[in-house]
């Protein structure tokens, strides 16, 4: 059993931005995801059985969601497909890893903190389509939407993801 969490911040201003990326992704399974307001997420599982969720606690708390769920379906970290931003990679591309991310990632940081492990995997989307040279501030920069081609480079990249994690 795989799961597969994708991390964002809850709410109708966020729902484009870069740093929603992990939504997104989960957005485009078509999956029924219904609130579980005791394990603070919404949740969803398919037809194998994996279990996917989007934390309610907002990007920086998202650790207290992944503790709850693990413990509730009695799961190990290792099977965690944690699914983020990165502005580490250029947008168009993504890897996944075990046990490697990015380096500063709040929201991945309060899953490492609150699991106490960093073993677990993570499906890093790249959002980094700034100009080279760019002074635009990371934080700023994930907290902005895509544009609609960049949009489109993320649909490949989905699509590319959901065979690579056989969803």
């Amino acid at each position: 059993m795989k799961l597969i969490v994708g991390l964002g911040n809850i709410g109708a201003k966020y729902k484009n931005n870069r740093h929603n990326v992990g939504f997104m992704y989960l957005d485009q399974l078509g999956l029924e995801f219904s609130e579980n307001k005791k394990l603070k997420c919404f949740i969803a599982k398919d037809g194998k059985g994996d279990v996917f969720v989007k934390p309610t606690t907002m990007m920086n708390d998202s650790g207290l969601a992944v503790q709850l769920v693990l413990s509730y379906f009695k799961l190990k970290p290792d099977s965690i497909w944690l699914v983020h931003d990165d502005l580490d990679i250029r947008l168009g591309s993504c890897k996944v890893q075990f046990g490697i991310g990015p380096k500063v990632h709040n929201g991945v940081n309060s899953v490492t903190e609150s699991i106490s492990t960093a073993n677990f995997w993570r499906v890093r989307i790249g959002v980094d389509n700034r100009e080279l040279g760019s002074k635009e501030v990371g934080e700023s920069y994930v907290l902005g939407d895509f544009s609609l081609e960049e949009i489109l480079k993320l649909e490949k990249v989905f699509a590319n993801l959901n065979k690579e994690l056989d969803l």
